[in-house]
């Protein structure tokens, strides 16, 4: 039904929280999964990789050994993230370049090798793992925000650049979601996240890799591209 069956999916961050239901969820429909790690590994997949996306000399080795162990890439899901949170003015130099080196500059040295091969090859798809917080940002996370609103800009840019060469590139920008860091929030400041949401709970991360599944797929989204898909629940539209 998705067309997903036998294409290779390179995920970034797959092992653990909305990447590992990522992986998982695209297993299910047949795919050939890549993902690369920062501590520890998560779910089976065709091909695992511990890899600092920070670099782009070992993320570029990551796409070489992808290509040449499981075959072309079709599709990448650029998930892998971190925060560190704090009002602004309060805001570490360290962790405002933490936070904008590995979600953002993250996805340059993860795409930047991959780019031309896809363009040479005639077909692709990509999808950035945003977040609420980059469409309408979030008291404590300038940082987060920053990149991950640099992420739904950036998918737009390729969105058009790639539409030529028959890649697409989309945005799934999911709202709070239940993670360990969700998980991890005091019961109070949470009845107080689900105040706002209309819907009156977090998603599941299953919920966000559906999605995400929907716009890998070159039947279901095959006419789709340069679009945020926002997962939110309500919370912001």
């Amino acid at each position: 039904m998705f067309g997903l069956d036998g294409k290779i999916i390179f995920v970034t961050g797959g092992n653990r929280g909305i990447g590992a239901a990522i992986v998982e969820t695209l297993n299910q429909l047949g795919a050939l999964v890549a993902y690369t790690y920062r501590s520890a590994p998560g779910p089976a997949a065709r091909w695992t990789m511990q890899a600092d996306i920070t670099d782009p000399l070992i993320m570029a080795q990551a796409v070489a050994r992808v290509e040449a162990e499981v075959g072309p890439i079709y599709g990448v899901v650029l998930n892998a993230g971190i925060t560190k949170d704090n009002l602004f003015p309060n805001i570490p130099v360290e962790d405002w370049y933490a936070v904008i080196d590995t979600n953002l500059n993250g996805v340059y040295n993860t795409l930047h090798p991959l780019m031309p091969k896809l363009y040479e090859r005639g077909s692709g798809s990509l999808v950035f793992i945003s977040s609420v917080v980059g469409e309408q940002g979030n008291i404590g996370q300038a940082n987060y925000a920053a990149a991950k609103a640099g992420m739904i800009g950036l998918a737009k840019t390729l969105g058009l650049e790639g539409a030529r060469y028959g890649v697409r590139a989309n945005v799934v920008a999911p709202g709070f979601t239940s993670t360990d860091m969700v998980k991890a929030i005091p019961d109070k400041v949470k009845e107080r996240i689900l105040a706002k949401i209309p819907l009156r709970r977090f998603a599941e991360p299953a919920e966000i890799a559906w999605a995400t599944a929907f716009l890998l797929s070159p039947v279901m989204a095959g006419y789709i591209t340069g679009e945020v898909l926002s997962v939110n629940g309500g919370q912001y539209t």
